[in-house]
């Protein structure tokens, strides 16, 4: 599992029946700042990931990759590699709550 903001969202008009209704989002995984622990920052990646929790742009969200992403009731017979499986409220590092911006 790991924390990822949505920064965009994916349309593919041509795909697979069994993913037709998928609400596709692009998410960037983020990480604690290694130096401060005060902040999430992005690791610069990026990752299409299929949203169940109707998660919206600029949300924090919790993700999971490889076969975990197909242990919902939504996606278990789907190809998918990356689900989005909650909406984060917030966090709490060292019991400093971490901004989520």
């Amino acid at each position: 599992m790991f924390i990822g903001k949505i920064v965009g969202s994916v349309v593919a008009t041509q795909k697979t029946e069994s993913m037709r209704g998928s609400k596709l989002m692009m998410i960037e995984p983020y990480v604690i700042d290694p130096k401060t622990r005060d902040r999430f920052v992005t690791t610069g990646k990026s990752l299409v990931a299929v949203d169940i929790v109707g998660a919206g742009e600029g949300q924090f969200v919790l993700a999971v990759q490889g076969s975990s992403a197909r242990m919902t009731p939504e996606t278990k017979t789907l190809p998918v590699d990356c689900t989005i499986i909650g909406v984060i409220d917030s966090a709490t590092v060292q019991k400093s709550q971490i901004p989520l911006e």
